[in-house]
């Protein structure tokens, strides 16, 4: 191989690392009122978002209570939930989103040990 297709290589490596760390992700965030688990569930991960995510995330939080009409159209069995809606693949995440871990490895921010 030359010079020149391992420097090509290279740069389209980092091209493609790049684009990974500026993928957004399109989070929500299903809850049911403003229960202690609720607004735990929001906190904890507004708090890693910002840790992890910072500047390439958008996360809409939902109150069951006030859009029960999106209970059927999301699938929700239990809240609180969220919801990965991009990048694919598409993951719910169940709880107050206190583990953290949990919550990286279902965020494809970090592989499962």
């Amino acid at each position: 191989m030359s010079k020149k297709n391992v420097d090509n290589s290279v740069a389209a490596f980092e091209k493609a690392i790049h684009g990974l760390n500026e993928m957004r992700y399109v989070l929500r965030l299903y809850v049911a009122g403003t229960t202690p688990q609720a607004l735990r569930a929001i906190s904890n991960i507004k708090k890693i978002c910002e840790e992890h995510l910072q500047g390439r995330y958008e996360l809409q939080v939902i109150d069951l209570y006030q859009q029960p009409q999106l209970l059927q159209g999301e699938q929700i069995i239990a809240a609180p939930t969220l919801i990965k809606k991009l990048p694919l693949p598409l993951r719910r995440i169940i709880g107050d989103m206190s583990n953290e871990e949990r919550i990286l490895v279902g965020l494809d921010l970090r592989k499962k040990t």
